[in-house]
């Protein structure tokens, strides 16, 4: 059976699982907001939007930036998903979003944390000489579970891409 090649897209960004899983948080999202009422919109669901849009916009805008400036927009990510975590409980607490959207939406901005983390982590790690190597990160680090199949992989795929962008 013949290995099939991973089709590598033009802007790097767009190969990262953890931008993906942004751009459908936000989709999500969208889809919330849609059942509030003008004035919640306009209040909580339009900052809402803007905070969950920026966790995509922080990881596309950063990758085309060097490895240090690229570090500091992921944590811009990481921030934006905090302000999401603090909008959605305003809204919950208004009635908007229930217990069941609530958990899922805790769930995949917990996820994003975890892989955002990693990536930085990966990004401001000195040099070694195996670059392949990560068992570090998916064996010993009380941060980040390693059951977490989206973490080892986006930890794994960052160092690929690590090599990848010029820094």
């Amino acid at each position: 059976m013949e290995e099939q090649e991973k089709q590598i897209s033009f802007f790097r960004f767009e190969d990262l699982r953890v931008y993906h899983k942004a751009l459908d948080y936000f989709q999500w999202m969208k889809l919330q907001v849609k059942n509030f009422d003008d004035y919640d919109r306009k209040i909580i669901g339009k900052p809402l939007l803007k905070a969950s849009a920026s966790i995509a916009l922080n990881i596309a805008e950063g990758s085309a930036r060097h490895k240090s400036q690229f570090v500091i927009f992921l944590k811009d990510a990481k921030t934006a998903l905090r302000e999401c975590v603090v909008r959605t409980k305003m809204a919950q607490k208004e009635g908007l979003l229930n217990d069941e959207q609530m958990a899922f939406s805790n769930e995949q901005l917990e996820e994003m944390t975890k892989m955002l983390g990693a990536m930085v982590i990966s990004l401001t790690r000195p040099a070694t000489r195996d670059r392949g190597n990560h068992s570090e990160y998916r064996s010993g680090n009380s941060d980040y579970n390693q059951d977490n199949t989206d973490y080892n992989q986006e930890t794994s795929y960052s160092s690929e891409m690590e090599s990848s962008f010029e820094y």
